[in-house]
């Protein structure tokens, strides 16, 4: 069993993905296939991400019974602790330093 999660993928990569795996939500996608196919696939996920980011998950018959791989930009960064991979938060880029003049401040009360 596999499972590819893709977020800002472009729709010819989600096209390539729909033909070999079942799509159960948006941008989730599951499938059982050996070895060589996984990596096929996983290789079009790498070549054709552009600015997106996927993960991919895969039973083995390891303790912990699966392995991971990332590509794209995440703020999720995997790193490897004593032979157990795991997942760091790194910096979010994306938020802006300073609050624009939307920003919400503080909790919104009932009843104003």
């Amino acid at each position: 069993m596999m499972v590819i999660v893709v977020e800002g993928a472009p729709p010819r990569l989600r096209g390539r993905l729909a033909v070999w795996l079942l799509e159960v939500r948006a941008g989730v996608y599951l499938g059982s296939y050996g070895r060589r196919v996984r990596e096929m696939i996983w290789g079009q996920v790498q070549a054709y991400i552009e600015d997106g980011n996927a993960v991919i998950a895969w039973a083995t018959s390891q303790e912990v019974g699966f392995e991971f791989d990332t590509c794209g930009a995440n703020r999720r960064i995997p790193v490897d602790l004593d032979g157990f991979r795991l997942i760091a938060f790194g910096a979010d880029v994306a938020l802006p330093k300073e609050p624009g003049p939307m920003a919400i401040v503080g909790p919104r009360r009932r009843g104003r």
